[in-house]
């Protein structure tokens, strides 16, 4: 154990300091007791305007339920703003649903059109090859003059024929095919639209109606209150 040193305490410097804070004590009271302030003097004066005491109360009154319809009208405004959400989240799903069939449709189509311009082409090209290899026998158009058509030349004229009809059948389907496609997107388009305006008007009747609900039930009960009042 470590040595250490016991210091006694002065006694006179202790009583000192004591004295010296009872002293100080005793000053501050002294000021806070000097420097209270003294009671307040206001002129008498009536407060509240000229509203009556019945008046100021059934103002508070009315703005008591007042607030309670506010309360009300907001939960059931975010009642509805949720219905409304959820409907139109599962209106966005069908709408995507809606999108994605139509478009796995037009895909369809499209390849129900590339198969058939490949048939056509097909067929377009064995026909072909067909009337070349009978127009191999066929004399040159100026090598001599045939006075008289003969069996060759009108098989060239029928294989000539053929051939614009062929391909007049092809561009008439063609453009068959594009006006579908044109008719589809337009009336996609306008029922959207519709879509849209109906949900627009849909909502603003809903928002009409519980407005003109809040002023009738507020107006009802302004008319019973006044109705309760003792000097109606």
């Amino acid at each position: 154990v470590s040595p250490y040193v016991l210091v006694t305490p002065n006694e006179t410097r202790r009583k000192q300091l004591q004295q010296i804070a009872k002293k100080e004590l005793d000053d501050l009271e002294r000021w806070k007791q000097e420097h209270r302030p003294g009671p307040i003097m206001l002129v008498p004066q009536r407060l509240g305007g000229k509203t009556s005491e019945a008046q100021a109360r059934q103002k508070q009154q009315m703005m008591l339920m007042q607030s309670k319809y506010q309360k009300k009208h907001k939960r059931e405004e975010y009642v509805k703003a949720k219905k409304a959400a959820e409907e139109a989240e599962i209106l966005k799903k069908k709408t995507i649903q809606r999108e994605k069939a139509e478009r796995l449709e037009v895909k369809k189509r499209q390849q129900e059109m590339q198969r058939r311009e490949m048939f056509l082409k097909d067929q377009n090209y064995k026909t072909n090859e067909l009337l070349n290899r009978l127009d191999v026998g066929l004399p040159k158009s100026d090598s001599c003059q045939i006075a008289n058509p003969g069996p060759e030349s009108t098989a060239w004229r029928r294989s000539h024929a053929y051939r614009e009809a062929l391909r007049e059948d092809e561009n008439k389907i063609l453009e068959e095919m594009k006006q579908e496609q044109r008719r589809k997107a337009e009336l996609m388009e306008f029922k959207q639209k519709q879509e849209e305006e109906a949900r627009t008007r849909a909502h603003q009747n809903e928002q009409r109606r519980v407005n003109n609900a809040f002023l009738d039930r507020l107006q009802k009960k302004m008319q019973s209150d006044n109705r309760n009042q003792p000097g109606y």
